[in-house]
């Protein structure tokens, strides 16, 4: 992976790439007018372009570059100012001043639900194993900006780490956090978005293991919730019990505490 900004540069913009490459410890290559396919074939790698907007991840294997955006998050959000329900919030049964781990946080749709609905006093903690896929996402939860001032704030409580979750509960006390939360569909719904076709190839693909679940039900103080297909042995293997969805591909399950 390298760094090189966008077609037309400035030398606030080269300065800009370069802190992204010093922050990802990897190269920055000035772009001097060349395509980015160009740059890519001659450095045989992938690469992160830096814009005035946005950063963008351009994989040689992909048409289209990744970017942040905040997928679902938006009219979820829409909809709980309005009174309504989410699954995820209902299943997880979030209120003001909870704290959740997020083990698999990829475009922190729900990690940004999540901190919406545990408000300022409440804390979200989202993990990423891939390093590229964590800096992106955690500066675009920086710097987005939606029409929907609570969503910013929202976004901006979020504490991203680059972690898999088997490493980062060995950091954690016991009862560290209300919820913990897993979404192994994560690479189903890279595979049906048309939007976010650049991430099939940074999805980390891993299942949860009886060793996992030990962990999880340690550091959980109140619920462990799994969002998986509602096919999925999980939730039996490990006595989640269900909410079904009426012609949902998914379902959540729950451990209470």
């Amino acid at each position: 992976m390298f760094v090189t900004t966008a077609g037309r540069t400035t030398e606030a913009l080269n300065e800009y790439g370069k802190q992204v490459a010093m922050d990802l410890h990897i190269p920055f290559v000035v772009r001097r007018k060349q395509s980015i396919r160009s740059l890519q074939e001659y450095y045989d790698d992938d690469c992160i372009v830096a814009g005035k907007e946005r950063l963008e991840l351009h994989m040689r294997k992909s048409e289209l570059p990744f970017f942040f955006h905040p997928n679902s998050a938006n009219f979820r959000i829409k909809r709980l100012l309005k009174g309504e329900h989410d699954p995820f919030i209902d299943a997880a049964e979030l209120s003001e001043g909870m704290s959740v781990l997020d083990c698999t946080m990829g475009l922190a749709s729900d990690s940004i639900t999540a901190s919406f609905a545990v408000g300022e006093t409440g804390r979200v903690v989202s993990l990423e194993g891939n390093k590229y896929l964590a800096y992106l996402v955690q500066k675009g939860l920086r710097n987005w900006c939606s029409d929907v001032d609570e969503m910013n704030v929202a976004m901006k409580r979020i504490q991203v780490h680059h972690s898999f979750y088997e490493d980062f509960f060995k950091k954690c006390s016991e009862n560290m956090f209300d919820v913990v939360y897993f979404d192994p569909m994560f690479e189903e719904s890279i595979l049906t978005s048309e939007g976010i076709k650049a991430l099939r190839d940074l999805a980390i693909y891993g299942g949860i293991s009886s060793d996992t679940m030990k962990e999880a039900k340690r550091v959980a103080r109140s619920r462990i919730v799994l969002k998986d297909h509602f096919r999925s042995p999980l939730f039996k293997e490990f006595n989640f019990q269900v909410y079904k969805r009426q012609s949902a591909k998914f379902h959540y399950g729950v451990i209470t505490l």
